[in-house]
Formats: C-alpha cells, sequence, structure tokens
C-alpha cells in the first residue's frame, strides 16, 4: 500500500526528506526571474550588470540561470543591489510543524 495516498504535497515533500531543496529551488527560480524582469525594465545588459557587480558575465549568467540551485545569497543580493533592488529572506513560521526542543 502507498503511505502518500490521501496525503497532501507537502506531507510527501516533509516525508521524502525534499522539502527544504524544493523550497530553496522554488526562491532561487523566483529571484533569478525577479533580476531578469528588473533587467529588462531598466534596460540593462547581462554585461552592463557584470561591470555594475564587478564581476564576469558568466556570474550573472549564473546568477540568472533558475535551475542554478548553487548561487549563493550574497551574489544574488549583489546583482539585486547592482539594479537598485535588494533581496529580502525572512522566517515564517511552518504551520505543519513545531520546533523541536531538543
Amino acid at each position: 500500500m502507498n503511505k502518500h495516498i490521501g496525503s497532501n504535497f507537502d506531507d510527501f515533500l516533509n516525508d521524502d526528506g525534499l522539502s527544504e531543496e524544493v523550497s530553496a529551488g522554488a526562491l532561487k527560480r523566483v529571484i533569478a526571474w525577479q533580476l531578469a524582469e528588473a533587467m529588462k525594465a531598466q534596460k540593462i545588459s547581462k554585461k552592463a550588470l557584470a561591470e555594475r557587480m564587478h564581476t564576469s558575465r558568466t556570474a550573472v549568467d549564473r546568477a540568472l540561470d533558475q535551475n542554478d540551485s548553487g548561487m549563493t545569497l550574497a551574489t544574488l543580493a549583489s546583482a539585486a543591489r547592482a539594479l537598485g533592488q535588494r533581496v529580502e529572506v525572512r522566517l515564517i513560521p511552518d504551520s505543519g510543524t513545531r520546533p523541536s526542543m531538543a
């Protein structure tokens, strides 16, 4: 019998230990998309963004790659700052879990 029948997707991800990985990947995709949109709105090329960030175009390509989960917050924050933006990361209560007191 499948233990996931009748459960929701969050339960499935938590049971398989994938919740954090999926959340981090989704966050990276959203930030990369927002950076690309800001570049379009400001008509800034990848080369110009790299110059503003004092980095290489390759680093900009990685920051904009929605599937590159290895990008650091520092690099994303640098790209955002170069576009007159900032990255905000915050903790919010998870309604499905309680912190352990271990």
